[in-house]
């Protein structure tokens, strides 16, 4: 049932009160309002202000590299052009991801080091993710794999591959270092989850890791949404704002559909 509450806040007799639980900061893109978006910089500012979780977007490069930017083109956050899918590794690395930041605001653009704000791939990413947690800070991830793409499943191999190799995967035991010697930290449940908009993405995740976390993003009320119902394996739904607000059962249905959680972009 919906009802306008006190003042005309919008209730739902479904909808848990968020001031009875402890909200949960995720740093889009890293701390994209203060740095450069998808930048070392941006996200380990975001570890410093606090935030619990760190969010990015994938995309594969020409040459198999999967780096963290949101457009399928590189002209809107760097000084170069094209698709990133058909630019090269080296290519991206000699872009400046960072003056565009601040430009609107300031009569020249800020000062930012090259070193925190070129291009970053997931690896370097995932290795500041590690040793965030090996510090005895708990951290997690959302990975969000952009689609369609050129590259289509070989985003979603290349993902688990270096998810795998830092023992990202959920899988319960001890993961090698490399050097013969496990990291605990390593183990079950994994601080890292996948989401997408293409359910084809989300269920090549599941077939080449099902113990990691998936999320189906969606932006717009579908009937089998409206019904509550996610894509087989997918246990979190994502649903935009807009569809949240247009469609005030949605989080209802979706928890007597058995999904535990709502991510809410």
């Amino acid at each position: 049932m919906c009802r306008a509450g006190v003042g005309g806040r919008w209730e739902h007799g479904r909808v848990t009160d968020a001031r009875h639980h402890t909200p949960q900061v995720v740093a889009h893109r890293g701390a994209s309002e203060a740095a450069p978006e998808h930048t070392l910089a941006a996200y380990a500012r975001a570890i410093e202000e606090g935030a619990d979780a760190l969010e990015c977007d994938v995309r594969l490069t020409a040459d198999g590299h999967l780096v963290c930017v949101h457009d399928r083109r590189v002209n809107r956050t760097s000084n170069g052009r094209g698709a990133v899918s058909a630019l090269e590794l080296a290519e991206l690395a000699a872009l400046d991801f960072g003056s565009w930041k601040g430009r609107d605001e300031a009569e020249e653009s800020p000062d930012w080091d090259p070193e925190t704000t070129s291009v970053l791939t997931l690896e370097r990413l995932l290795e500041l993710l590690v040793d965030t947690n090996a510090s005895g800070r708990r951290l997690e991830l959302a990975v969000e794999t952009k689609h369609p793409t050129r590259w289509a499943g070989q985003v979603e191999e290349r993902l688990i591959h270096l998810l795998e190799r830092f023992g990202l995967t959920g899988k319960t035991g001890v993961a090698e270092d490399g050097q013969g010697t496990g990291d605990p930290f390593r183990t079950a449940p994994s601080p890292v989850r996948v989401m997408s908009f293409s359910a084809r993405s989300l269920h090549r995740v599941q077939a080449l890791a099902p113990l990691l976390p998936t999320v189906h993003l969606t932006q717009f009320a579908s009937p089998r949404h409206r019904e509550g119902r996610l894509p087989p394996g997918v246990r979190i739904a994502g649903p935009s704002i807009r569809l949240v607000r247009n469609h005030p059962a949605y989080v209802a249905r979706m928890q007597e559909a058995g999904a535990p959680g709502a991510r809410v972009d």
